[in-house]
């Protein structure tokens, strides 16, 4: 078994509102995220995600289950791995009249490592040529970046980052994905929750979708999106009418996409094909659908009715 950054088991977290309302946060959580490479924790806003990683961080207590990072329970043996862990949860506060370089010296100086490292993380975020701008001038975008560098000051073997790209443009988007896919490259295990789904595909080795704090699925990208039983196919012919009534006599499920019909529920796509130019329906387009990480959360999650 491969080693686990993190594991959880039975993870459960209940909230009181002002009316006194129980909520459940996290239901029974078991989230294993493997050590090395960029694993995306995945659910619609709501659905736990923030909740669990402040369980882990320890900044909240959980109330039942069980937590490990890098083998040690959590948090009672947490001051055992806490200087292997680097965390964005929320927004860090820098000063806006120093530039970024300044803000890094400070801040290495508070926790004790080298200032050297101050060049090495401004490097490894691509921004050794901006660090003599006061961050006020930086762009979201930098500033995210900037708050990455600050947590790899103490070289971590873990880092976490919740939701990284809020509010970000596309160029920012951009940065901060590679940016995570160079850490996950370099062998450091990075754990990023996010709802964008696109984002997260495009950069991530490993995922697990949650909703309503439970675990819906996990594995690597390939294994998640392969378990989708969605196997859409875009088909072009002549006759929609015609075209549609006979797949659904076939037991296929059809709705019309523009100049398309998109076909659920055949194992084939030539079962297609072959159910058509028996009826002399003959199709002049026929593409499976890739699935992806959206059209599989979008699948789970109907059914937990989020």
């Amino acid at each position: 078994m491969p080693e686990l950054a993190i594991s959880t088991r039975g993870l459960r977290k209940t909230y009181r509102t002002r009316l006194g309302r129980k909520v459940v946060a996290v239901q029974g959580l078991d989230l294993d995220v493997p050590a090395g490479g960029v694993h995306g924790f995945l659910g619609p806003n709501g659905s736990g995600k923030t909740t669990s990683i402040r369980m882990l961080l320890g900044l909240i207590r959980a109330d039942a289950g069980t937590m490990t990072v890098f083998g040690r329970r959590v948090p009672a043996q947490l001051p055992e791995v806490v200087g292997r862990v680097g965390a964005i949860v929320e927004s860090p506060k820098f000063f806006p009249a120093f530039t970024g370089e300044k803000n890094l010296q400070l801040l290495a100086e508070a926790i004790g490592v080298p200032r050297r490292r101050v060049g090495e993380v401004l490097e490894q975020t691509s921004l050794a040529d901006r660090g003599d701008d006061r961050f006020r001038s930086y762009s979201l975008g930098m500033k995210q970046r900037l708050a990455i560098a600050a947590t790899l000051l103490k070289e971590p073997d873990l880092l976490i980052f919740d939701e990284p790209t809020n509010g970000l443009d596309p160029a920012g988007i951009r940065e901060i994905r590679e940016t995570m896919r160079g850490l996950g490259n370099q062998g450091r295990t990075v754990l990023v929750s996010s709802h964008i789904l696109a984002e997260v595909e495009q950069v991530a080795d490993t995922v697990s979708i949650i909703g309503h704090g439970r675990l819906l699925a996990s594995g690597t990208v390939a294994e998640v999106i392969g378990g989708g039983t969605t196997t859409t196919v875009k088909v072009a012919v002549d006759n929609h009418e015609a075209a549609t009534r006979i797949l659904t006599a076939a037991g296929m499920t059809v709705r019309a996409d523009g100049n398309y019909l998109l076909v659920d529920g055949t194992g084939q796509p030539a079962e297609i094909t072959r159910r058509l130019a028996h009826q002399e329906l003959y199709v002049s387009e026929l593409v499976p659908v890739r699935a992806d990480l959206e059209s599989v959360f979008l699948e789970l999650t109907a059914e937990e009715k989020i």
